[in-house]
C-alpha cells in the first residue's frame, strides 16, 4: 500500500512510501492507514470530517510494563498497554492519525543496553521503533533525550544523514519505519534542519455524509533549544537551535503554501505563561498563536493535559476541554501512562477554500492506570498488546540479564527516601566514586592541578519527582540495575575548575529546591518546591548550611573547605556531569570556569568504584554530615512527602537524619493557594524539625 508523504526542506514535494521516509523497508503495519481518495476535487461546501489525532510522548523506552530496576512487572507504565488503548481509540475513531512527541529512545536500561552495552547494528531496528512501527505511527518528533547517545548513534537508528561528520552515512541503516520531523535543530555549517522540519501526509478519511474526503495533514516538530547546552559534549560546534516559534513562523506558511489543509504541531515542550524568549523551553502557549496551527501535541514536562486541574492558574487555558488559546492541545504524561486524543471536528468552507475547526473540538486523555486519572473515568488497567512483547522478546530478556549482572555487595540499605532533607549514603556513593575517579585522572594526566581540592556534585534523581519513585537498594548484592536506578541518566563525567565563589553560587541554585519557610506561621508549610530534584546538587568535600527562611539566592551560609571559611578566590575541581558542566539547570558558573576532564559515563564510574571496593560499608560509604538546615524554631509544621515504606525512618536514622517524624499517610500538595492532603498508598507525610543541632 502506498502512502503519499510530502516532506519539507530536504525532500520537498516528493511522493514517497512511508517506509522510505523513515529510512526503512518495514512491511505494512497491522493496522493500516486508509488509502488516499482518487482525484483532487475540492469537497462540497460544509463537508464535515471528524478526525482523532492520537498522541504519545516521553515513552523513554518503557516498551514493556516492566521496571528494569526492580526487575518486576509494573502495570502503571508501558507502551504495550498504551498500544491496547491505541487499538481501542482506532475502533472508536475510524478517522485517525497516530503521532509521537519524542524522548523515545532513551530512559530505561533497555535503551542503554541497545545504545551503550550491545549497540544495535546498522541493519537492526531499535526495539522501541519496532514496537511503534507495528502500531503504524504516521510521524514522530525528536525530543531532547534523543541526543543523549550522540549524533552518530542517532543518525544510524533514525536512518538520517545529518550532513555532520560521523552522522552522515546512515542511508542504508534501519530507521523507525515512519517519518521523523524536527524543525528547530540545525546543522551549524549549512543552517538547515538536521531532520526533515515537517511532512505533509495525504490521507483519505470518511466524511460525516459517508463520502471519502482527502486531506493533506502537515506535521511539524520542535525540541527544546537547550539541547545544545544539555548535550553540549555531543552537539557543540555541530548543531545550533532556533526557537520553536521562530521555526513555526518560518515553516507553517511554507506548509500551507505546499497545500497542507491542517497542521499539527508536535512540540517537545510544555505549557506555561512565562514571557516569550528565544530559549523558551515550554513554547506551547506561543505555538498556539501561530496562524495555521490546527492542534498541538505536547510533552517534555511529564505532565498531563487536560486533566481538570493541571495549569488551571494559567490564562487562556481550558484544562477540561484541552484548549490553549482555543487550539486543541494534549499532553499524555510519560512512560506510556496515557494516550492523548484530540477530537477535531472539521468543516470545509468553500468561500475560503479552507478547513475550519469547529468550536466542538476538544482533547482528552485515556489512561492505563486508574491511579493517574483524576477524572475517575479509568476503571481497569488494560492488558498489554501481546504482539509487542513477542516482537521485542529477545531485547527484553537480554536487558534483564544485563541489569542483573553483579558488581559488589553492600552492608547498608542505600535509599533516596530523604535525600532532600539531609546527607544520605545514596548521594555519597555517587560523589565518592566521582572524586576517586577525578583524583586518579588528575594524578595520572594533569599533575599541574594536583594541588587543587577535588569536590563532587550529585543530585537525587529519584525522590518521587513527577512520579519517578525512589531509589532503594537493599543490603546485600549490588547489581547493574541498582546503579542504573541510582544514576538514571547516561551522562558522562566532566570535571570543572572553578572558584569558591562559583561553588557558593552553585549551591544557591540547588537551594531553590525549598520553599521559603515562615518560622512565625502557625499553618502547615510544604518544604519542597517545584524545583526539579535532579537539579538539587549536593556537593561533597565542603560543609555548608541552608537557611530556608531566606529568599532564593541568599540561603547558603557557613560554607567551609577543610574546616575553614571557603575563600571565594580559592580554585577547586568539581566532578559533575556533562549536563551540569554545560550549564544545564541554569547554574551560573563563572566565565573563567574550564572543563579539565571529560571522560567516561558517570554510571560506569560508579560501577567500577563498587567493583574496586567489593563491599560497601557504613564506615566507608555511609552518609557523613556535610550539610544541614540552619537551626530555626517554627511555630507550625514543616512538611515533606516521602515513601510510606514501613522502615523508611530506620533508613533515615542509618543516614544520620533524625529530625523527622511521621505526620500522616498519603500526600500533601500545594493546590490553588492552599495545602491539600490526599490519599496515596505509596506516600506518607513527614514533619521536618528545623531546630536540630549543628554540623560541629
Amino acid at each position: 500500500m502506498k502512502i503519499r508523504v510530502i516532506s519539507g526542506a530536504i525532500c520537498s514535494a516528493l511522493t514517497l512510501t512511508l517506509a522510505a521516509c523513515g529510512g526503512s523497508t518495514e512491511p505494512t503495519p497491522a493496522t493500516p492507514t486508509p488509502t488516499p481518495a482518487a482525484g483532487d476535487a475540492a469537497p462540497a461546501d460544509g463537508t464535515k470530517v471528524n478526525l482523532a489525532v492520537l498522541g504519545t510522548t516521553d515513552i523513554h523506552t518503557n516498551i514493556m510494563s516492566y521496571d528494569y530496576y526492580k526487575t518486576t512487572e509494573d502495570k502503571a507504565i508501558g507502551f504495550e498497554r498504551t498500544a491496547t488503548l491505541i487499538d481501542q481509540a482506532r475502533k472508536e475513531n475510524p478517522n485517525n492519525l497516530l503521532l509521537d512527541d519524542g524522548d523515545t529512545i532513551q530512559g530505561t536500561s533497555l535503551g542503554d543496553y541497545q545504545a551503550l552495552v550491545s549497540p544495535v547494528a546498522c541493519g537492526t531496528k531499535l526495539a522501541v521503533y519496532k514496537a511503534m512501527s507495528l502500531m503504524g505511527y504516521d510521524a514522530a518528533n525528536i525530543g531532547n533525550h534523543e541526543f543523549n547517545y550522540g549524533l552518530p548513534f542517532l543518525s544510524q537508528v533514525t536512518g538520517t544523514n545529518m550532513r555532520i561528520a560521523g552522522a552522515d552515512n546512515a542511508k542504508n541503516c534501519a530507521g523507525p519505519g515512519f517519518p521523523l520531523v524536527l524543525s528547530n535543530a540545525l546543522n551549524k555549517n549549512d543552517n538547515q534542519p538536521i531532520f526533515k522540519p515537517y511532512v505533509i501526509l495525504e490521507r483519505s478519511f470518511t466524511a460525516a455524509d459517508g463520502k471519502p474526503v482527502k486531506l493533506k495533514v502537515g506535521v511539524i516538530g520542535f525540541t527544546p533549544t537547550q539541547i545544545t547546552m544539555w548535550d553540549k559534549l555531543h552537539l557543540d560546534g555541530k548543531v545550533v537551535t532556533q526557537s520553536a516559534k521562530a521555526a513555526a513562523d518560518k515553516y507553517v506558511p511554507e506548509m500551507k503554501k505546499a497545500g497542507a489543509d491542517i497542521i499539527i504541531a508536535v512540540a517537545h515542550g510544555g505549557i506555561d505563561d512565562k514571557a516569550y524568549a528565544a530559549d523558551t523551553e515550554n513554547p506551547v502557549n506561543y505555538l498556539s498563536t501561530v496562524p495555521g496551527v490546527t492542534a498541538i501535541i505536547s510533552g517534555h514536562s511529564h505532565s498531563f493535559f487536560p486533566d481538570g486541574s493541571n495549569y488551571s492558574n494559567l490564562k487562556n487555558i481550558d484544562n477540561k476541554k484541552g484548549l490553549v488559546n482555543g487550539i486543541p492541545t494534549v499532553m499524555s504524561g510519560f512512560w506510556g501512562k496515557a494516550l492523548g486524543v484530540i477530537k477535531l471536528n472539521l468543516q470545509y468552507d468553500a468561500a475560503t477554500k479552507a478547513w475550519k475547526t469547529a468550536p466542538t473540538s476538544y482533547s482528552e486523555l485515556k489512561y492505563i492506570n486508574p491511579a493517574d486519572d483524576k477524572t475517575g473515568n479509568t476503571k481497569v488497567v488494560p492488558e498489554g498488546k501481546p504482539e509487542i512483547g513477542k516482537l521485542i522478546e529477545a531485547e527484553h530478556k537480554a536487558t534483564i540479564n544485563y541489569v542483573n549482572s553483579p558488581v559488589g555487595t553492600s552492608e547498608l540499605r542505600i535509599s533516596s527516601f530523604f535525600a532532600q532533607v539531609g546527607p544520605t549514603a545514596a548521594m555519597r556513593l555517587i560523589n565518592l566514586a566521582q572524586i576517586d575517579y577525578v583524583k586518579t585522572f588528575v594524578k595520572n594526566n594533569l599533575p599541574q592541578y594536583s594541588n587543587l581540592p577535588v569536590l563532587s556534585a550529585a543530585a537525587p534523581f529519584k525522590v518521587n519527582f513527577r512520579g519517578t519513585g525512589f531509589t532503594d537498594i537493599a543490603a546485600g548484592p549490588v547489581a547493574i540495575k541498582n546503579v542504573a536506578d541510582l544514576y538514571l541518566y547516561p551522562n558522562t563525567l566532566q570535571a570543572v575548575k572553578i572558584t569558591g565563589a562559583d561553588v557558593k553560587a552553585w549551591l544557591e541554585v540547588s537551594a531553590k529546591q525549598f520553599n521559603q519557610i515562615d518560622p512565625n506561621s502557625t499553618s502547615d508549610q510544604l518544604l519542597i518546591s517545584t524545583f526539579p530534584s535532579y537539579n538539587f546538587d549536593q556537593i561533597e568535600g565542603v560543609t555548608y548550611e541552608i537557611d530556608v527562611t531566606k529568599p532564593i539566592g541568599s540561603r547558603i551560609v557557613n560554607l567551609q573547605l577543610n574546616g575553614k571559611p571557603f575563600d571565594p578566590a580559592q580554585e577547586v575541581i568539581v566532578a559533575t556531569n556533562n549536563y551540569r558542566a554545560g550549564g544545564g539547570g541554569g547554574f551560573p558558573l563563572s566565565a573563567n570556569q574550564s572543563i579539565i576532564v571529560a571522560q567516561d559515563a558517570n554510571r560506569d564510574i560508579i560501577v567500577d568504584y563498587i567493583k574496586a571496593q567489593k563491599n560497601l560499608t557504613q564506615a566507608n560509604q555511609g552518609a557523613k554530615p556535610n550539610w544541614k538546615f540552619v537551626t530555626v524554631v517554627t511555630k507550625g509544621n514543616v512538611l515533606l512527602n516521602s515513601s510510606s515504606d514501613a522502615n523508611a525512618l530506620n533508613v533515615a536514622k542509618q543516614d544520620g537524619i533524625t529530625h523527622l517524624t511521621k505526620y500522616k499517610d498519603g500526600a500533601v500538595s500545594f493546590t490553588n493557594g492552599q495545602l491539600v492532603f490526599g490519599a496515596d498508598a505509596t506516600s506518607a507525610v513527614y514533619k521536618v524539625d528545623l531546630s536540630y543541632g549543628s554540623l560541629n
